[in-house]
């Protein structure tokens, strides 16, 4: 019986094209035909021998015949892996950009070799994802666990019908303020029900759908419905959700729906991702013209002003300014220098993971980011494959993972073009925004669209730096004369309680406390609703509350002072046991009682 499949030939004397053959082979099992031109060249007089010397034919069953960079790409799409047949077939200019290259390396083979071997390493195999998906959502789904047990002890506190912003009001408010579109500009489920039980129930469910992805169990639907439910709770939770973390969380674990059904093109927009958090992070910092990034200063104040210092942070800020610069440079260069590395072919790609992860480990040692560099961590999986991640897994492990593996359907092979088609464009606008200050023709519409839905978002982290770090301390009084302090869980209050991690919860409060510091009251009303409930001695919000100096009934009046804090010196520290030196520097809020308030909110009309 005749062959029936297509037939690549090759130099069979050349060691690196018997190399690439044998990776190609690995891909594509028995669908090809390897034969080298020296035995088999006869059987196909059409192509003249010095032209099989030169390049790689690739003849298909119906007897088309491709050569060079065509039949590289015929091959790969036999093995499932068919964008750049795509590119080279409709894209203008690819073809012979792509056929240049190789007729330069054709001809340089020994060069060919050292790039190679230089890029792929030593063993020439392909790429797979088995292992490496799996990893990822298992790990995945421990950080949506981690993230919904964060809101569970403190959403009904922040929203609820006693709590800061009652979500009640909130979405009853933006009906009337944009009616009917109020649904997809806040698309949650709180519009159903936004009673405490409902958002109590929301934040447990996630942690379920979180466990069954870790446990590998429904995972494509627990994948599905944790998205919808933490997508509910950052619109429900309003200011208090409003962080860049979540988004990145909701753009994750969108593609990571598409990853579970096993799209092959999640791989690559997993790693578009990675690049646009990590290059948008440097280039926003060098737009903004802040002289601590340009004049590589921001360590020197980051380690005391930033939100929530970990215990690393006091030591390292004493690190010598050498030390310092360095960190800095060091941050810019894996953000703007490491990230283009994420497209390049798989040894400089893992160069570019080392140095992301290296650097969010940092983070982590100095400062309290909840689940933030640990999903940035994560992302950094799709920089490594199955043959990297293998080393440090049992073999039978391996061996069970891949084995499970099943090659995607054509539909879901066009799921990933149509997810491509929508991620790629407006990650472009995404990307086009901080230096034009505005969006893409066309594509700027798209974004708006879907922009909701929080599926490709626009980043920027520490764009400005702070060189102070002003602080807002909560007191109460019975007298209106001795004022004592109220303290939050990890928010620097008493100067002599350590910094501590609080790594991966994010105590949303402490986080407002800060952001607040930064501005004034009439930009933070939210601010009022805590004093009052301090008054009132409301139970969900005193649960946020760390240390009340007021524990058997509510105080007569609240106000909030403001200090500036910095960390103490090593000689302070050590004679007194202080953390930090602070000096109050005013009112950030004047005295208010109950009775005070109650009249504020008469007079500004119903809320």
């Amino acid at each position: 019986m005749p062959d029936s499949r297509p037939t690549l030939l090759y130099d069979g004397d050349c060691g690196i094209c018997r190399a690439w053959v044998g990776s190609w082979q690995m891909l594509t099992g028995d669908r090809v035909a390897y034969r080298p031109y020296q035995l088999s060249g006869g059987d196909f007089p059409a192509i003249p021998r010095e032209k099989l010397a030169k390049a790689i034919f690739f003849i298909g069953p119906d007897g088309a015949m491709f050569s060079g960079a065509a039949a590289t790409f015929r091959v790969l799409r036999a093995g499932g892996r068919g964008t750049l047949d795509v590119l080279y077939r409709y894209c203008p200019g690819f073809a012979p950009l792509s056929e240049g290259i190789y007729d330069f390396f054709a001809q340089r083979r020994g060069l060919l070799a050292f790039f190679s071997h230089l890029l792929w390493g030593r063993k020439l195999e392909p790429a797979r994802y088995a292992l490496t998906s799996f990893l990822f959502l298992r790990l995945f789904g421990a950080i949506y666990i981690a993230a919904f047990l964060s809101l569970a002890v403190q959403i009904r506190a922040l929203v609820g019908h006693d709590g800061l912003l009652p979500v009640t009001l909130y979405l009853t408010a933006a009906h009337q303020g944009w009616g009917a579109s109020a649904y997809w500009r806040l698309p949650t489920l709180f519009w159903l029900n936004a009673s405490d039980a409902a958002l109590l129930s929301a934040t447990l469910l996630g942690a379920l759908c979180g466990l069954l992805i870790l446990i590998n169990v429904f995972v494509r639907p627990a994948l599905i419905a944790a998205l919808v439910l933490y997508l509910s709770l950052i619109y429900a939770g309003q200011i208090f959700l409003n962080y860049q973390w979540d988004q990145l969380l909701i753009e994750t674990g969108f593609l990571a729906i598409f990853l579970s059904a096993g799209v092959p093109l999640v791989v690559f927009l997993f790693r578009w991702l990675a690049f646009r958090f990590l290059f948008l992070a440097g280039v926003t910092k060098l737009l903004s013209r802040d002289p601590s990034w340009q004049h590589l200063t921001a360590l020197e104040t980051h380690f005391f002003t930033q939100p929530l210092p970990a215990p690393l942070a006091w030591p390292a800020e004493r690190l010598p300014h050498l030390a310092l610069q360095f960190g800095t440079a060091a941050a810019l260069f894996v953000e703007l220098i490491l990230a283009f590395l994420i497209f390049l072919p798989r040894r400089p790609r893992m160069l570019a993971a080392f140095g992301a992860l290296i650097f969010q480990l940092m983070i982590v040692a100095t400062g309290n980011y909840n689940f933030f560099n640990l999903l940035t961590m994560l992302l950094c999986l799709f920089l490594f494959d199955d043959q990297a991640l293998a080393r440090l897994s049992p073999k039978r492990f391996v061996a069970f993972i891949q084995s499970r593996a099943q090659p995607p359907s054509r539909g879901m092979k066009w799921t990933g073009v149509l997810l491509a088609c929508i991620v790629v464009p407006v990650g472009c606008d995404r990307l086009y925004e901080p230096f034009a200050h505005k969006h893409l023709p066309v594509i700027g519409a798209l974004t708006h669209t879907i922009n909701p839905l929080l599926i490709v978002n626009p980043y920027g982290l520490f764009i400005t730096t702070t060189t102070t770090r002003p602080e807002l301390v909560i007191q109460g009084s019975d007298d209106d004369v001795h004022w004592r302090d109220y303290a939050l869980p990890y928010y620097p209050g008493p100067v002599r309680r350590a910094p501590r991690w609080n790594i991966p919860h994010q105590p949303r409060l402490d986080w407002q406390m800060w952001f607040a510091a930064y501005g004034n009251a009439a930009d933070n009303p939210w601010l009022i609703a805590l004093l009052q409930a301090l008054l009132e001695a409301r139970p969900q919000v005193l649960s946020l509350i760390a240390i009340s100096p007021f524990s058997d009934h509510p105080p007569h009046a609240v106000r909030i002072a403001l200090y500036d804090y910095r960390f103490a010196d090593p000689a302070t520290q050590a004679a007194t046991g202080q953390w930090w030196i602070r000096r109050e520097t005013g009112l950030y809020f004047p005295p208010v009682s109950l009775a005070d308030l109650q009249l504020m909110r008469s007079l500004s009309g119903p809320h």
